[in-house]
């Protein structure tokens, strides 16, 4: 099962740049279709690579302190943390396999 989380402004010092795994972001919105249409694959990330890095989403909408700390212009956009400093960075739709070889990338 997907442990898909959910950021916020609130818990997004807690669950992120202090997590002890590498952490995935997906900054989205609810009227952003290429962000829906790359949700799937991301939740099939959070699945696959859940005892190695944690994955989750932060609606910019909901959440614009965050969204505006990071410079997120575009969405969707993916951050990817390690030790609570950003390590990568993608830009729009993105496949699932280069999702992977990016945090593989992190992980390594």
């Amino acid at each position: 099962m997907a442990d898909l989380r959910e950021f916020t402004d609130a818990n997004f010092e807690a669950e992120v740049l202090n997590s002890d795994k590498p952490v995935l972001v997906d900054f989205w919105a609810t009227w952003c279709g290429p962000c829906r249409a790359m949700e799937p694959a991301v939740k099939e990330i959070s699945s696959e690579y859940s005892d190695k890095a944690v994955v989750g989403k932060l609606n910019v909408d909901e959440n614009q302190g965050v969204a505006a700390k990071y410079g997120i212009r575009s969405i969707p956009a993916l951050l990817y943390f390690k030790n609570g400093e950003v390590v990568g960075t993608t830009v729009g739709l993105t496949k699932k396999a280069a999702i992977a070889q990016k945090l593989d990338t992190v992980l390594a």
